[in-house]
């Protein structure tokens, strides 16, 4: 059985880190997309 108090601490963390995964990932693959359309044209 998981403590509910774990989870109310970690569940703000966890979605606060896959957010900012997400936002960073999505920022990563916009500038890789322009460094290959960069590249050959």
């Amino acid at each position: 059985m998981i403590d509910w108090r774990i989870l109310v601490v970690l569940a703000p963390i966890i979605l606060a880190a896959s957010w900012a995964l997400y936002n960073v990932g999505a920022v990563a693959i916009r500038q890789a997309q322009q460094f290959l359309n960069n590249q050959n044209s």
